[in-house]
């Protein structure tokens, strides 16, 4: 088998993930092109297993540890999305920055509310 194929098959993969995380705005979105990236990964551990010829199969346990890992992880990340879209009603990843900004900007006390506090 030739080392090529897989490869750039995973180089693609792993490419459309990054874009997907760089330039989407749903978590839920974001989610997914991680996703994409852990099975760029993936594949590469497999083709370079089958490549080597390695008689303990390294890149094959290692690669059920990555899916292993992948599956927690995207559990825990839709987890949390739902509970902000819960609460915020919104999954937008600008929306939730701007809000998260602008609620530090209005929690902050003045400084006419400083000095009446120490007073």
């Amino acid at each position: 088998m030739h080392l090529a194929y897989p490869a750039v098959l995973a180089v693609l993969l792993f490419c459309t993930g990054l874009y997907g995380v760089l330039a989407r705005r749903n978590a839920i979105l974001v989610l997914m092109s991680v996703e994409l990236m852990l099975n760029a990964v993936n594949l590469n551990l497999v083709a370079f297993d089958v490549w080597l010829r390695d008689t303990l199969h390294a890149g094959q346990a290692l690669t059920l540890f990555t899916i292993a890992i992948a599956a927690a992880e995207i559990g825990i990340g839709l987890a949390i999305v739902l509970m902000v879209y819960r609460s915020r009603g919104t999954s937008d990843i600008d929306k939730l920055r701007d809000n998260a900004e602008t609620a530090g900007a209005d929690d902050a006390p003045g400084p006419d509310e400083k000095a009446e506090a120490t007073a």
